[in-house]
């Protein structure tokens, strides 16, 4: 019987570029660096060849930049804006507060040719972010969200570069804006629009709200609507897909320490039951790639091994490692002390 099915959902198109799995990598704080999108792009780009497809396979954000700190050209800042060469389309998540400096950094990413996609975080719940109104408390101040999508829309379209917005449900359940939100986004240019499942007085707990991800995607009917909240794995997405009608999936914290999740996605969505299901053997190996690779974005041994120790745990999660080697491996310093660590875990383990 052939595992090949039709696809389950078009292209994503956002502006100019056509996304051939509508999948996104969700921006995320000291996660999706150039180091972590290379890794998460080479698993999607096997989960698109095993479908039959190529293109773009997912669209793989950065992790959030602060608006100011680019005007100001922080070295950090433009460090982290940086890509791959081979990485397209580049995709990079702005923050801000004040339009102005909004458009300033955007006119930075456009006229140097530094993104070819920007999205906009109206979806932060950090706490120290929503207290001064930012993040995902923002769309309540409805004439200043308004603002900052018009003028981020208005420096990049003279160079197609498109514009998204990512957004919550609202504050909390007494001060919902998601409808609003996405409607006043549509109207002042925005190429698509992502909804988190959730308040931000909720952060990450309880079930997403999928249902606001239905009622938002009947509300705007012009643009893309994506969905966001609890994909753990490609048969989630699919389920999201088929119970909202939306047109995409954004994954965050499903894909940590499982970055294969985008061949899951891609195949998934290209109409092949095709998944991925690593030994421990070969977990150990995508742990060390992803070791190497951020030696290399941090141009640094000792920075990128610390980087790569917050990952070891969700790499790691379901398999017998042993509380020994794990306590050892959250102490790694080199990537030769890595090594001999991983030796010691057994790579036939299921």
């Amino acid at each position: 019987m052939s595992t090949t099915l039709a696809p389950v959902r078009p292209p994503l198109r956002i502006g100019r570029h056509t996304i051939t799995s509508p999948v996104v990598l969700a921006p995320m704080a000291g996660i999706t660096n150039r180091a972590f999108r290379r890794l998460c792009r080479q698993y999607g780009d096997e989960g698109l060849a095993a479908g039959g497809a190529s293109g773009a396979t997912s669209l793989y954000v950065s992790e959030m930049i602060t608006s100011r700190a680019l005007v100001e050209r922080s070295a950090e800042t433009m460090r982290l804006v940086e890509h791959d060469p081979d990485e397209s389309p580049r995709s990079i998540q702005l923050y801000g507060v004040d339009p102005g400096t909004v458009a300033a950094a955007v006119r930075i990413l456009v006229t140097e040719d530094r993104a070819d996609h920007i999205d906009l975080n109206f979806g932060c719940p950090v706490p120290k972010v929503t207290r001064k109104g930012g993040g995902a408390a923002l769309p309540w101040k409805r004439d200043l969200f308004r603002s900052i999508v018009a003028s981020a829309v208005r420096e990049a379209s003279p160079y197609a570069v498109p514009v998204t917005v990512k957004m919550r449900k609202g504050i909390d359940a007494g001060h919902l804006t998601f409808v609003e939100a996405g409607l006043a986004a549509q109207e002042e240019g925005a190429a698509a629009v992502t909804l988190h499942g959730r308040t931000a007085a909720q952060a990450y707990s309880g079930e997403a709200d999928w249902a606001a991800i239905r009622v938002l995607k009947e509300a705007v009917t012009e643009i893309p609507v994506l969905g966001n909240g609890d994909i753990w794995s490609a048969d989630d997405a699919l389920e999201m897909v088929q119970r909202t009608g939306c047109d995409g999936v954004v994954v965050g914290r499903g894909c940590l320490g499982r970055p294969w999740l985008f061949t899951d996605l891609a195949a998934a969505f290209a109409g092949t039951r095709a998944r991925v299901r690593p030994s421990l053997g070969e977990v150990r190996a995508t742990l060390r790639r992803h070791a190497e690779y951020l030696v290399e974005f941090h141009d640094d041994e000792l920075k990128g091994c610390r980087d790569i120790r917050k990952h070891i745990a969700w790499y790691l999660k379901g398999f017998p490692a042993g509380s020994t080697v794990r306590s050892e491996l959250a102490l790694v310093d080199s990537l030769a002390a890595l090594d001999r660590l991983l030796d010691r875990l057994d790579p036939h383990e299921p």
